[in-house]
């Protein structure tokens, strides 16, 4: 992934980084999430979902109003 996108939030439930992503959109702020997950055994890693650096502070406030 390029250098201008950074992690804004991992779950290992990839719904909720879904709901997160879709959040975001919904905020005006690009998202993608990238799934670390193991195929076999989705108990190893987790789903991630980033956004451009010039994006990031806003999206963690976004983050932390949905997470609480």
């Amino acid at each position: 992934m390029e250098d201008n996108w950074v992690l804004v939030f991992s779950s290992d439930k990839p719904w909720q980084a879904e709901i997160a992503k879709q959040v975001l959109s919904d905020n005006g702020i690009e998202a993608v999430i990238i799934n670390k997950q193991d195929s076999s055994y989705h108990s190893f890693g987790d789903a991630e979902v980033y956004v451009p650096k010039e994006s990031f502070e806003k999206s963690k406030e976004i983050i932390n109003t949905i997470e609480h």
